[in-house]
């Protein structure tokens, strides 16, 4: 069976391995030279703790198995593993212990302040501690997944390729036709271009994000760090009973992140150097400009979770962009051949590798091999 993946994100390489592990004839086009998109413009960051109960929070869970298989294979360093989220407030403190007992914290444990590990300030009130998440360098990791699934899967790859319309049997593209059995359509912040009136259904925007690096300050990350704007943002917290109350507080102490979308995410890169966000902007089509007033929203955040020797400096900066909708993820049939499949909640890393099993499923083909 001749198996077509458009898109070469993380979305689009998910599905080429599923389909390759089904022993599948794979092709998989893309428009750019390499993966340019949301996949290379993120943290790296699989995250499970957090996620949304339900189908995410189950996507999540699987595909941070099938990253930990992956990420060997394919040579692909995980840089570090866990998460620390830093309750700065009391309120937040009383958040994280009330989901540390429920269904979705098995695994994970409050720390109290005497149990912090450096850099995480003194004056913190308490940090969750899961050991679920796994951290790659995306530009690194998706060329090392590309180049891997075409030596060891066999998947072809047909780079700065168009793909005009798909038929029976076939995609028409720039480079003429590709026969093809089976059409998955992974467009990232492409709805018009294929199955337009599919992805329309779900009405999607495009959320742009505020994206920094800084320079290596001098100690290293046993995790990745959140802190309490993410308490609010991630839906995995939304039952909390205690939720309320620290976003009241919030509302009152930092209403400026809340009105950017911003909360506190912090990875560090093998060198050293930190990537550190993010914000949250919507729209149909969002600028390319990043605001000097969201950086600094960003920054304070960072300063008052963890201790820098001196004021950080930004050595990189760049927008990144995903699709947002009111559904975390969807897959759509728009023909019994073809489907168009599109992470709407900005968790492509987390969840992409479960979703695409469930896409083969769709087709009848059963994709749950070993890597």
């Amino acid at each position: 069976m001749q198996f077509v993946v458009v898109g070469a994100g993380i979305v689009g390489l998910a599905h080429a391995l599923a389909a390759a592990r089904a022993g599948l004839a794979v092709t998989v086009i893309d428009r750019e030279a390499r993966a340019n998109g949301a996949s290379i413009r993120n943290f790296g960051f699989v995250t499970v703790t957090g996620q949304q109960a339900g189908d995410t929070w189950r996507r999540a869970r699987r595909s941070r198995e099938i990253w930990a298989e992956v990420s060997e294979a394919a040579g692909i360093p995980v840089l570090h593993r866990g998460l620390l989220m830093a309750a700065r407030r009391p309120e937040a403190r009383a958040v994280i212990e009330e989901f540390a007992r429920g269904p979705m914290g098995e695994g994970c444990r409050v720390l109290a302040p005497e149990e912090l590990p450096p850099p995480l300030r003194h004056g913190l009130a308490a940090a969750l501690y899961s050991p679920h998440e796994l951290r790659v360098e995306p530009r690194e990791a998706l060329p090392r997944l590309a180049a891997w699934l075409e030596a060891h899967h066999g998947v072809r790859f047909l780079w700065r390729t168009h793909v005009r319309a798909v038929e029976p049997g076939r995609v028409d593209t720039t480079r003429g036709p590709i026969p093809a059995d089976r059409v998955v359509v992974c467009p990232g912040n492409d709805f018009l271009s294929l199955f337009p009136e599919a992805i329309a259904a779900h009405r999607p925007v495009r959320c742009k994000l505020s994206m920094l690096r800084l320079s290596d300050p001098g100690w290293r990350l046993p995790a990745a760090v959140m802190s309490d704007l993410g308490l609010v943002r991630y839906l995995g917290y939304a039952g909390a009973s205690s939720l309320p109350v620290l976003r009241t507080r919030l509302d009152a102490e930092q209403s400026g992140q809340l009105a950017h979308g911003v909360h506190l995410i912090v990875v560090q890169s093998a060198d050293g150097t930190l990537v550190v966000g993010d914000s949250h902007h919507y729209g149909d089509t969002p600028d390319p400009f990043l605001a000097a007033e969201t950086e600094a929203l960003i920054l304070e955040e960072a300063r008052a979770v963890l201790q820098f020797p001196t004021a950080p400096r930004v050595i990189e900066r760049w927008v990144g962009e995903y699709p947002s909708a009111a559904v975390p993820a969807f897959i759509a049939a728009p023909t019994p051949e073809s489907r168009v499949v599109m992470v709407t909640s900005g968790t492509g890393m987390s969840t992409a590798f479960a979703l695409a099993e469930e896409t083969l499923a769709s087709f009848g083909i059963a994709a749950t091999l070993p890597a």
